[in-house]
């Protein structure tokens, strides 16, 4: 495999599907070491190959049905569904897949089949490089995120709102029929809730951790943090409203803007071509989306 900086560029020919299936024992630690690889040139014409090319992977799936992602998204195959489907001006800020859930998925696969006209870059970013400066520069910031963790409000629409980043519904959300099903729903995962007069559905995890440490020792600044307090705002949530130390306290603008300016700084822009597969670390990578012109079609997996 020949590699370059992060995001790792592994650039090869032929099925990847294939190569996966024989590479799997090379490939895990290259992910490990950078966080993100990035499969160039090889034959993935398609959803389908796409979907071949995650199964020659080897790993449990984690579906988009059961998982509590907040995006709208349209599933291909049953393990392949579109990317967040807000409309192409909305930037998608850094984030932890899934981590302002208690349900999270472990890697992230990402397959290009039509690349913008302009625009429409994957930004990735090292959660652990900006741990590390973020401990130097906000310590006491840090600290309090690690003894306290950050809850998460979110106000779900009785309907899909496909003009939001934030508008997958509470039925969708919860897999759920009514208001008893979403409360039960909401009680086993710790939520409190509220019900508003539009019949969206306000939700408030329970503290969660915004730093993690991985098995091999590594601290990382795991959350959804930036993504919340720069873009959870639509015409039911407000990013000011958004999160919260774990104790209650407001999560201020002074607090965020050291951490948003070392993940800027430390972001590399994924540029995709079609025929593009990328394999993402969770627990190790955020990432988001830029805005866009012309048609783009970014499909998405997700590892259990």
């Amino acid at each position: 495999m020949t590699q370059h900086t992060f995001p790792a560029i592994v650039e090869g020919s032929g099925d990847l599907a294939a190569f996966l299936s024989a590479n799997k024992a090379a490939v895990d630690p290259a992910l490990d070491n950078a966080g993100a690889l990035l499969f160039r040139g090889f034959n993935v014409p398609d959803a389908h190959a796409f979907d071949a090319a995650i199964h020659g992977y080897g790993e449990a799936g984690f579906t988009y049905e059961d998982s509590l992602s907040n995006a709208v998204r349209t599933n291909v195959t049953a393990r392949v569904f579109t990317a967040n489907e807000a409309p192409p001006t909305t930037e998608i800020f850094l984030h932890h897949e899934m981590a302002q859930t208690p349900l999270y998925p472990s890697k992230l696969f990402f397959y290009c089949e039509i690349a913008a006209e302009a625009g429409g870059a994957t930004p990735v970013c090292r959660s652990d490089w900006v741990l590390e400066h973020l401990a130097k520069a906000a310590p006491d910031f840090v600290e309090r995120l690690t003894a306290e963790g950050v809850r998460y409000t979110n106000v779900m629409p009785g309907s899909d709102d496909a003009g939001s980043g934030q508008g997958r519904s509470w039925r969708s959300t919860l897999s759920v029929a009514d208001r008893a099903g979403a409360e039960a729903r909401l009680r086993e995962l710790g939520y409190a809730w509220e019900w508003l007069g539009d019949e969206s559905l306000r939700a408030t995890t329970s503290a969660l951790p915004a730093v993690r440490q991985l098995d091999d020792g590594r601290r990382v600044f795991f959350n959804q943090l930036i993504a919340a307090f720069r873009g959870w705002a639509d015409s039911r949530n407000d990013p000011n409203r958004a999160i919260t130390f774990g104790g209650g306290d407001p999560i201020t603008s002074q607090d965020m803007a050291p951490a948003i300016a070392i993940a800027d700084d430390l972001t590399e822009n994924l540029a995709w071509q079609p025929g593009d597969v990328a394999l993402i670390d969770n627990f190790l990578v955020m990432h988001g989306r830029r805005p866009f012109e012309g048609k783009r079609r970014v499909l998405a997996s997700l590892i259990a």
